[in-house]
């Protein structure tokens, strides 16, 4: 973690980019260590369910989903098969087109800057970028906090299917709060200056809560997206 904060305080130190500062790093830090963590916890889960090592790692550098992840690496283990597993992460991941929508000016026109984009982003890139004042500081952030999150949760994925069984139960570790924590720590301070913003949070948390009791896992987390439609209709009322 420290290495790769000094890597990245070295390159933003030399003027790479506009907007790029060192507390940008400092504050995406946070994150970055609650995801290692999970990352651990997603390859021992893996390996000590009887995946092979090569599953978690190859998922998480192509696939990228995290959540999903666990939800697709879950279908293998109790006995479904790829497409299932493919199919329920899919599902839970789709969240991220309303993500992509949300960004899609500060990645920029170019294809290639897309294309990367596109692969990091989650729900902490995005909510850490927005919080941001400024276009040039949200396309920074999003860079930083996503290239930094990309590789410390491949590394912990790593460490986590080397270690397999020698880490015991994770779930008895709580981890599962880490990224609940940091998120909320992230969107605060929007939620405190835009009352709109709150308004369709505030619904669409309404609207998770009391889906809960009657669909699968993961599909709250989908249906609390309905409190864009608020947003969107107070936009066309402009």
């Amino acid at each position: 973690m420290r290495s790769l904060q000094r890597t990245l305080s070295r390159g933003l130190d030399r003027g790479i980019g506009r907007g790029l500062s060192k507390d940008l790093v400092r504050d995406s830090s946070l994150v970055w260590l609650a995801s290692s963590i999970v990352g651990v916890s997603f390859g021992a889960i893996s390996v000590a369910g009887g995946l092979p090592v090569w599953v978690p790692v190859v998922m998480s550098l192509v696939v990228y989903a995290r959540s999903a992840q666990f939800s697709a690496v879950g279908v293998l283990l109790a006995g479904g098969g790829p497409l299932a597993a493919a199919a329920t992460g899919l599902l839970l991941n789709t969240r991220t087109a309303a993500f992509g929508l949300a960004v899609a000016d500060i990645l920029g026109r170019g294809r290639a800057a897309r294309l990367l984009g596109a692969h990091l982003v989650t729900d902490e890139t995005v909510a850490f970028a927005l919080a941001q004042p400024d276009p040039v500081r949200r396309r920074a952030a999003f860079w930083v906090s996503g290239i930094g999150l990309f590789v410390v949760w491949n590394v912990g994925v790593l460490a986590g299917a080397l270690a397999g069984d020698a880490l015991g139960d994770t779930a008895t570790y709580g981890l599962d709060a880490a990224f609940p924590a940091v998120l909320v720590a992230l969107v605060l301070p929007t939620l405190r200056e835009d009352a709109r913003i709150r308004r369709c949070a505030l619904l669409g948390a309404a609207v998770a809560l009391a889906v809960t009791p009657a669909v699968p896992a993961g599909v709250p987390v989908l249906m609390a997206l309905a409190g864009l439609f608020l947003y969107g209709r107070k936009e066309a009322a402009k």
